[in-house]
């Protein structure tokens, strides 16, 4: 939201959404990318990396946009894994995993979070169990 308010200009892709992209664009010569929004944006941010694993072109593909961006826009990502399981989103490629972070975490600065989802802190009232009726009629007394 800072960088929207400081006149940046941003994207946002959900993984699966900008996987649909890249592979309509995967025949593009990359001269001809640089027209794309998703590569000429101060900052893409890209959501949910990592809920699904990628298969070697759509792993391929995510590394011809890191390269084509690294040190020329920034990218914002969230995922749900450690950077040490990344091979296996990346069609289980070390070398292509190694190959991305290396341009990812040059200048990086990670936030880490830990704990219930935002979400679902909101509709933690939802999810408890309502709290039992009191009794109906008189006093019950015991001895």
């Amino acid at each position: 939201m800072k960088a929207l308010k400081n006149g940046f200009s941003t994207i946002h892709f959900l993984l699966d959404d900008l996987m649909h992209v890249l592979k309509g664009d995967a025949a593009v010569p990359p001269r001809r990318l640089k027209a794309k929004r998703f590569l000429n944006s101060a900052l893409l941010v890209i959501d949910e990396v990592g809920f699904r694993p990628l298969d070697r072109q759509e792993a391929n593909l995510f590394f011809r946009l890191v390269s084509a961006r690294y040190e020329k826009g920034s990218i914002i990502l969230t995922s749900n894994k450690h950077v040490r399981d990344w091979p296996e989103i990346f069609a289980g490629d070390e070398i292509l995993t190694t190959a991305i972070l290396d341009r990812l975490l040059h200048h990086v600065h990670i936030i880490h979070t830990d704990g219930r989802s935002y979400r679902l802190r909101e509709i933690d009232g939802l999810l408890r169990p309502p709290n039992p009726a009191p009794a109906q009629g008189g006093d019950i007394k015991t001895a």
